[in-house]
């Protein structure tokens, strides 16, 4: 059945709405960049500044990163690969002084970062038009599994990159949302001693200290290691309600030569205060309350104790080693705890009827009291993984094969105790915020989840061309012990996906690709029979080109593509509150992306989304569009650094994003709509002060504090975007 508890279950797809003139001026934007590309006198080239050699896991030398491991799992250049990616690199990260992973990925196509509004509390997006139960997120090559609400976060100062891949994973990854997955690379040690203190201030109270410290421990640099940490104490948008958070990452590296690299890697992270995590009617909101009023972005709907917290420990490693010139051996583990507590009031709906939490209102009062409902849960999570992987190097003839192949296992158990119930209504009107007598919750259920998986890939070169081809089967186990009737249900899967893509490397960095692949993700729950669901499935036709010139930091990618996702759940015609596992979800469209140090003074990003998704087959919403991601999206960015003169050393950017209006509900009866946000910043290097790579800067969010709905999904659950945020950031190195 569905769950409308669960925190994940408001996922969707597209809307129409254009704005034809910013959507051209991305497109300008990014032509521009093709074109400077192409002129000699635009960019220094030299031997003194050409780009230093990247590493797929290590850092970018500017915000345009030219490998990724991601889509391959092998340190691949980004125009050999198949699939359309997105990078974000530790630079563009310290230029925008992003507060979460999901905001890093404002900038980037394809991705809906504002299915929560202002909340930071979870990394939850949607690509191209899917969102999944839980988030599709992986740390260092492994899958962060959630369950129920208890999901892991990291925070950007703790990552070197950020990347996100669009489209069908499961050919290297297993059970995955169709959309694509969110990849986060850590910080690790370095062979350069490094020294960093980083102070933060700003709106909502915003305080913040960091440090980053690294180098060798040896002189022959054997030995390395890095140490990580931050906290942060701030308030929320939202009246009484803050966040705090303290994290640490240790690491710890080993290379007795140059073959051999291994890798210890941990992150532990206390949260005592998640912030808000609640949702406000459509009424109040998109549309105003009877009395002509709306309700403030500021607006808590929930009691002045709501708690929501949460502990994360990972512990793992990075193991690689080249056993000769043709084979090399990775492996990648890592063990998680999460515990995830909180007694929270929310709102459910406008009150329609004197009944429930709306007994006793007068009739004529209903329409501006918010019926409310209450939780109160306690999870703790564990989890399991491991990927080991040989790579082998070698050719045949004319053609150069790099045949990856490997086995990856992973374990999940979430132990849940949970209560829900009810809190009395809301008067919009005059709204008075008490404290809640929340009750102890009982054993509610254990969640298993296991897989295994066996995969291949080869990645052939001949002559300019780029063939990559990969199978894998997976054996999945789920199952759910309800504790109240001591039940079980459970389920076991075995599914083989596939992915093959084909591109051409012209001699001037323009590459076109065309790639089909493959996704599987489990369904929950079980229809009116008792029977358990069997997994969705996706697939991707994608065309495309990239601009990616050996001797220019510069990388321009366009794609176009089809992705369909059958056996979605869908409304039983024959049994009310159940579902049926039939419905189909095709999702279509064009996206564009440019990131280019164009020369040693400007940095320029463009992005522009265009989605068209609907329900293909579904027996109530045939034909409508899914509720979250608007049909039209862009972003546009520029930053300016002066390296002579009175003002030598002084950066200073700006930026806008459009974000398109979508459908606030599965009917497709009303929007939530477009808005456009500007960004800025200011900032100076102290390296005139003799102070190497230490800097301050002014962050400014929503510049000209825009109030909107970033979007809703469903009549009671919109969501305020962020208000103008201010933040001052001081970084010292020594």
């Amino acid at each position: 059945m569905f769950n409308a508890h669960h925190p994940f279950f408001r996922c969707g797809s597209p809307v129409k709405t254009t704005k034809h003139r910013l959507a051209v001026l991305i497109a300008l934007g990014i032509s521009s960049v093709s074109s400077v590309a192409y002129a000699e006198n635009t960019l220094v080239v030299n031997a003194e500044s050409a780009e230093p050699q990247e590493n797929a896991w290590g850092p970018a030398a500017t915000i345009a990163a030219k490998h990724s491991a991601t889509a391959t799992k092998t340190d691949t250049p980004i125009e050999k690969t198949p699939q359309s990616i997105s990078v974000v690199t530790n630079e563009e990260m310290q230029t925008h002084q992003f507060q979460s992973v999901k905001e890093a990925l404002g900038y980037t196509p394809g991705v809906t970062v504002a299915s929560r509004g202002a909340s930071n509390t979870y990394d939850a997006v949607l690509i191209r038009g899917f969102g999944s139960v839980n988030q599709n997120n992986y740390l260092d090559g492994l899958k962060l599994q959630g369950d129920f609400f208890n999901e892991a976060v990291v925070d950007p100062y703790m990552l070197e990159r950020v990347e996100l891949m669009r489209g069908p994973t499961s050919v290297l990854y297993g059970k995955s949302s169709p959309g694509g997955i969110i990849s986060m690379v850590s910080k690790r040690p370095t062979q350069e001693p490094l020294r960093e203190v980083q102070f933060k201030m700003g709106s909502d109270n915003l305080f913040q200290t960091g440090f980053d410290f690294g180098g060798p421990l040896d002189d022959n640099g054997e030995y390395s290691y890095r140490l990580t940490g931050l906290a942060r104490d701030a308030d929320e948008q939202q009246n009484f309600s803050d966040s705090k958070r303290f994290a640490l990452a240790p690491s710890f590296s080993w290379r007795p030569d140059d073959k051999t690299n291994l890798t210890l890697l941990a992150n532990i992270q206390n949260e005592p205060s998640l912030g808000y995590y609640g949702w406000l009617p459509r009424s109040g909101t998109v549309d105003p309350l009877p009395n002509g009023s709306r309700l403030s972005p500021k607006f808590n709907e929930g009691a002045t104790n709501n708690m929501y917290a949460r502990q994360q420990r990972m512990v793992g490693y990075s193991f690689e080693h080249a056993l000769d010139d043709t084979f090399t051996v990775r492996q990648n583990l890592r063990y998680m705890q999460l515990r995830t507590d909180q007694n929270s009031v929310y709102g459910t709906d406008i009150c329609t009827a004197a009944t429930g939490s709306c007994a006793g209102i007068a009739p004529g009062d209903l329409n501006h009291y918010l019926s409310r409902g209450t939780i109160v849960s306690r999870e703790k999570l564990n989890s399991f993984a491991v990927d080991t992987q040989l790579e082998s190097k070698f050719t045949t003839g004319s053609v150069s094969h790099t045949l990856l192949t490997g086995v990856d296992y992973q374990r999940t158990r979430n132990d849940v105790s949970a209560l829900f119930g009810s809190a009395p209504a809301l008067d919009l009107y005059n709204p008075v915020f008490n404290d809640f007598d929340f009750a102890s919750a009982p054993g509610y259920q254990l969640n298993r989840q296991e897989q295994v998986g066996l995969y291949a890939q080869e990645q052939g070169e001949w002559n300019k061309w780029v063939l990559t081809v990969g199978g894998r089967y997976d054996w999945l186990k789920q199952s759910t012990l309800t504790r109240s009737t001591n039940t079980s249900t459970d389920r076991k899967d075995g599914q083989f996906t596939s992915r093959a893509g084909l591109n051409y490397l012209f001699d001037n960095g323009v590459s076109p690709y065309i790639s089909y692949s493959e996704s599987f993700e489990p369904n929950s729950g079980a229809d009116f029979g008792g029977s358990t669901f069997a997994p969705s499935k996706g697939r991707q036709y994608e065309a495309g080109v990239k601009y990616v010139p050996k001797d220019r930091p510069i990388v321009v990618t366009g794609a176009l593509y089809q992705l369909t996702k059958t056996n979605n759940l869908t409304a039983d015609p024959s049994h009310a509150f159940f579902n049926i596992a039939s419905g189909e979800i095709r999702s279509r469209g064009v996206e564009l992306e440019a990131k280019a140090a164009l020369n040693a003074n400007i940095n320029m990003t463009a992005s522009y989304t265009y989605t068209d998704a609907k329900y293909t087959k579904d027996t109530t919403l045939q034909d409508k569009q899914p509720v979250q991601v608007p049909r039209n999206m862009a972003s546009l960015w520029g930053d300016y650094t002066f390296h002579s003169g009175p003002v030598s050393g002084l950066t200073l950017g700006t930026g806008a994003r459009y974000l398109g209006a979508s459908y606030g509900d599965p009917d497709n009866t009303f929007k939530a709509g477009s808005a456009t946000l500007a960004d800025a910043v200011v900032k100076y290097d102290l390296g005139r002060f003799g102070l190497d790579g230490s800097s301050i800067a002014l962050n400014i969010n929503n510049l000209f504090d825009r109030h909107y709905v970033s979007s809703c999904f469903a009549q009671q659950g919109c969501f305020w975007g962020a208000e103008r945020q201010i933040v001052g950031t001081a970084t010292f190195r020594f």
